[in-house]
């Protein structure tokens, strides 16, 4: 068995097909069934269920693609261990919700720093995100705080107040009460809050919406599509121009705190090092610029 093996097998388990395994992977698709034929030969069993719309893991499969994920970031971790130097270098591989609006100032910082890393950023949900970091697919990820997982280490990056934002003025739930609720898919901790909010109000929605960006939320807020639960922070320009307005919910629903979080058994190479160096940093300067706006 090949580690090259393994990293076909994963690949086809994640995307579901041939096709798109090779498509990611650069290969022909000949070379990729042949490969997959040739695990399950060694293996004496087989891997996926194979249909018409491509391929699913059988219950075999699926126990290998754990051992699978932890071999490969076994290995991936044994290179970086023996070829450490001690300066951050290679590849960095961050998830992060769409509402840290001040995620660009870590990412800039970091990047001006250590010029020879190669940074890249997926956005998602705090769910999935934690999936993938969980799972060996993210160095790590900026998340909504909440019930951490105990293979995850935590590191707070800041604190937010959470609105609910419409184009006109309200005063009180009764007057949003017909308006759809826009939101991201399930697993987004915004999405959580605010159904925990409308639970305890026993408010049940007329309709929720859900959307891939915030971009689409918010200007689909701003032309009076419906209503959203969003930091305050990401709003503030609407806010000035008029565009949305603001409505603020009691302290135990709004006040949410973004982490990065990183599996906690993962060997901290230096590249991770200085990013968590970065983060702390970031955010000691906030916490203190709070302080000192609360006590002038």
């Amino acid at each position: 068995m090949e580690f090259k093996d393994l990293e076909i097998f994963q690949m086809v388990a994640e995307k579901g097909t041939i096709t798109e395994a090779a498509k990611e992977l650069r290969y022909v698709q000949s070379n990729i069934t042949s490969r997959i034929q040739k695990l399950e030969n060694e293996l004496k069993t087989p891997l996926f269920n194979r249909h018409n719309r491509g391929m699913i893991l059988t219950p075999e499969g699926k126990r290998l693609l754990v051992y699978s994920e932890k071999i490969l970031s076994l290995t991936n971790e044994m290179r970086k261990v023996v070829q450490n130097d001690k300066e951050p270098s290679g590849k960095l591989e961050i998830g992060s919700v769409e509402t840290v609006i001040k995620l660009p100032v870590i990412l800039s910082r970091y990047n001006k720093k250590y010029k020879q890393v190669d940074l890249s950023l997926l956005t998602g949900v705090t769910e999935q995100l934690q999936y993938k970091v969980l799972h060996h697919q993210l160095d790590g990820a900026f998340i909504s705080a909440g019930t951490a997982h105990p293979d995850l280490a935590v590191h707070d990056v800041l604190e937010e107040e959470l609105v609910l934002i419409s184009d006109k003025p309200f005063q009180s739930i009764e007057h949003i009460k017909d308006e759809p609720i826009l939101c991201f898919s399930k697993g987004c901790g915004y999405r959580a809050r605010l159904e925990l909010w409308l639970a305890d109000e026993q408010f049940t929605p007329t309709k929720m919406m859900e959307f891939g960006t915030l971009e689409t939320i918010l200007g689909s807020v701003a032309a009076g599509l419906g209503v959203t639960f969003v930091p305050k922070s990401t709003v503030a320009h609407l806010v000035e121009q008029g565009l949305v307005h603001t409505y603020h919910l009691p302290p135990e629903y709004s006040r949410i705190k973004t982490v990065f979080v990183r599996r906690s058994d993962s060997y901290l190479t230096p590249t991770i090092q200085k990013f968590i160096q970065i983060i702390e940093e970031f955010h000691e300067e906030t916490s203190n610029q709070v302080q000192n706006s609360t006590q002038n």
